[in-house]
């Protein structure tokens, strides 16, 4: 599938946009630079992820000088990990290339990337992170605390990945199998177990602009990734009310003997102590199980990850 009449495997890059206008004919013109070496054909498939400045206009206007660019434009900000699906269920490709738009993922990188998947026969080529470019101390903490409670619940090592990787098709067609709505993309490729090998790169600074990534959205995300790929924290749920059960059981048994030999005394302070103990945990419980329902709620309601308002066709198509 996807083939030219040479024989030589297409590619198609997915590149998820958000507010990347200013840049964009930079970004196209340093990813053309790097693919047109390596002789091999390929197709850019962009996502404009509901963007409220022009990048759609730019992405018609590049149209003119790439033949080969195919784009969609989203309704609204579904965000990225949605966008990423419009572009995966796109690509026609016997290896898809996902990269952000932004210039962090250097397109340079590309070329040993395609390499490594000619020599090595592997189904995943990863970009592995060695240097978190200009991240704040406290996005770097997060991100390393992020790695390791995901490490710890779900057994896959994420540490240092990120979603600019190449798939091949038996790669892209396992991952277009999993239709949930909460998606995860890194995670879900390391839970496919594929054979993947490791590109190590430094992340670049922006070309332009802030990210909009904000903390809160990182958090969403974590709790996105760690509420689909582990039921962990619901069995850490379990395990607390047993260890309060047992404590409830010795504590009532010394108030119960206290009692009877005449010894009690005023524990006001120990009752007020255990309320507010046994409530944060109540809270924190309710918490964890409303994080799994609202997971559960999405999946139910079996909506579209995204709506598509506008496309662009390759003129090949």
């Amino acid at each position: 599938m996807g083939n030219d009449p040479t024989n030589r495997p297409l590619l198609s890059v997915v590149v998820p946009l958000f507010k990347e206008a200013p840049h964009l004919n930079g970004f196209l013109a340093d990813l053309k630079a790097a693919l047109d070496p390596t002789g091999l054909p390929f197709e850019l498939i962009l996502v404009d992820d509901g963007s409220p400045d022009d990048t759609w206009e730019q992405i018609k206007a590049a149209k003119q000088s790439f033949s080969n660019l195919r784009a969609v434009r989203l309704s609204r900000n579904f965000g990225k990990e949605s966008a990423l699906c419009a572009g995966l269920e796109r690509a026609q490709g016997d290896a898809v290339i996902v990269m952000d738009g932004d210039g962090q993922h250097p397109p340079s990188l590309l070329p040993t990337m395609i390499e490594k998947w000619q020599t090595s026969g592997a189904d995943i080529v990863q970009a592995v992170k060695v240097k978190r470019g200009n991240e704040s101390i406290g996005g770097k903490l997060g991100a390393l605390l992020f790695y390791v409670i995901m490490n710890k619940l779900s057994g896959f090592e994420l540490k240092g990945s990120s979603d600019f990787k190449l798939m091949n098709r038996k790669a892209l067609e396992a991952w277009l199998r999993m239709p949930e709505r909460n998606v995860f993309f890194r995670g879900m490729t390391a839970w496919m177990g594929l054979t993947t090998v490791q590109v190590p790169f430094e992340v670049l600074a922006r070309r332009g602009g802030k990210s909009t990534w904000s903390y809160l959205n990182r958090v969403k995300f974590a709790l996105i990734g760690i509420t689909t790929f582990s039921s962990f924290p619901l069995h850490l749920v379990t395990f607390a009310g047993l260890i309060f059960l047992l404590f409830a059981v010795a504590l009532g048994i010394q108030t119960l003997y206290l009692k009877l030999t005449g010894q009690a005394s005023s524990g006001f302070a120990t009752v007020i102590l255990l309320q507010l103990i046994i409530g944060s945990l109540l809270m924190i419980s309710l918490g964890i199980i409303g994080e799994y329902l609202a997971r559960i709620y999405q999946e139910v309601k079996a909506r579209p990850r995204y709506i598509v308002s506008e496309s662009i066709e390759s003129d090949a198509a």
